[in-house]
């Protein structure tokens, strides 16, 4: 693992890359600035505590501090210290991240200076080659030739046939290194989704899986592959579509944007503009496989 180091003033960052984009931030946050960070926290928290013998809001510090768990505590001090950590790490040593980081406490002793670890990856990079040449070649060998009367004619594959051609060209012949950390994010995600959807069925995991003749293990090695050939698709996709401008036009994303706040009129501006990327990041990609399809 190559290291980079960067230290400040009054702090110290420790950035370390594997070959395959995981990145592996080291933060020294001096103790002063974590004592200030929790009384910061405890004087939040006073305001909501309710502690027996005093009006709410008006419970002593110490009191307060007596009815947070340690955990809490620490959890929201490093909230509010860690995203500014975070920024100076990713803009000093230019980095792009895929995934938000996962946060791990080293050291984290009274009186010194503690030691966070966040794990990350950055985009691979990509080489999309000739691409057009390739695609354009799958999709001429995969027309049908049937028998008529003195002459022979040429199926043409369905546009859904065409783009599980594309598809399974681009996985083919375009290789991605997609960082371990991204796909096991993205298979967390999924299998938490499916558990929600196996618990409202009544069932249990374990008798989910004897239903369907597989193991944990097996089930996430299957989530793996196909996260991976998820993740690689949507990198190449973005990839192409950089390379040729394609992108999602205002009047392509306004109509279902105007739907999305009628059904839901308290949506805030946060989740709008996530559902605002989401949705131009769909077209985006439909576009990209429009084209990419067209070449036949």
């Amino acid at each position: 693992m190559a290291a980079k180091t960067n230290k400040t003033a009054n702090k110290s960052i420790v950035v370390a890359k594997q070959a395959d984009g995981t990145v592996q931030i080291t933060f020294t946050v001096p103790y002063p600035e974590i004592k200030k960070g929790k009384e910061k926290v405890l004087i939040e928290f006073q305001k909501e505590v309710e502690i027996p013998g005093f009006r709410k809001g008006n419970a002593p510090i110490s009191k307060v501090k007596e009815k947070i768990p340690e955990n809490t505590l620490l959890e929201h001090t490093l909230s509010h210290i860690l995203p500014t950590y975070l920024t100076k790490a990713i803009t000093e040593n230019k980095l792009k991240i895929a995934i938000y980081p996962k946060f791990q406490v080293i050291k984290s002793k009274e009186n010194e200076d503690w030691e966070i670890r966040a794990l990350t990856a950055e985009f691979p990079k990509i080489e999309i080659g000739e691409y057009k040449k390739i695609i354009k070649g799958e999709l001429a060998s995969k027309a049908i030739w049937t028998p008529g009367k003195g002459e022979e004619k040429t199926k043409k594959p369905s546009k859904e046939e065409k783009e599980q051609v594309v598809i399974k060209t681009l996985l083919k012949n375009i290789k991605i290194n997609v960082p371990k950390i991204i796909i096991d994010d993205e298979v967390d995600t999924r299998l938490a989704n499916l558990l929600q959807r196996i618990e409202k069925l009544g069932l249990s995991l374990e008798r989910y899986l004897v239903s369907i003749g597989k193991t944990a293990e097996t089930l996430r090695a299957e989530h793996e592959k196909q996260a991976s050939e998820a993740i690689s698709l949507d990198l190449i996709l973005n990839e192409i579509a950089e390379k040729e401008g394609i992108k999602a036009e205002e009047k392509e994303i306004a109509p279902t944007i105007i739907e999305i706040k009628k059904l839901n009129p308290k949506i805030t501006e946060a989740e709008l503009e996530r559902q605002t990327r989401t949705l131009s990041a769909m077209i985006r990609k439909r576009k990209t496989l429009d084209s990419l399809i067209s070449l036949a």
